[in-house]
């Protein structure tokens, strides 16, 4: 495999995951920070990051869009509850350790 498929199959993976994740509203930031230890924040940051790293201008707000398919601010309206005491509890301790 050449480094050129081999980036165009990480983004193809990259892109499957995104789409796969704005499919799912109802999974929650949390429910995904306590089962996997990342979340779609993390996704963006991550993005974020590359980008910087490529010297590529990206705000934490556009990232956050290519991850969450539309602004975020949006998305917590319409999708985001409230954590519940035991998702609260499980994220706690998962940080703790």
């Amino acid at each position: 495999m050449t480094e050129q498929e081999r980036l165009e199959l990480e983004a193809a993976a990259f892109r499957s995951l995104v789409q796969h994740l704005r499919s799912r509203p109802d999974v929650q930031n949390i429910d995904l920070m306590n089962l996997a230890g990342f979340c779609r924040n993390c996704l963006s940051k991550w993005y974020k990051a590359a980008a910087d790293d490529l010297g590529l201008e990206v705000t934490p707000d556009q990232a956050r869009e290519e991850i969450y398919g539309m602004p975020y601010a949006d998305w917590k309206a319409k999708h985001q509850k409230e954590a519940s005491a035991e998702q609260q509890a499980a994220f706690n301790k998962a940080n703790k350790e």
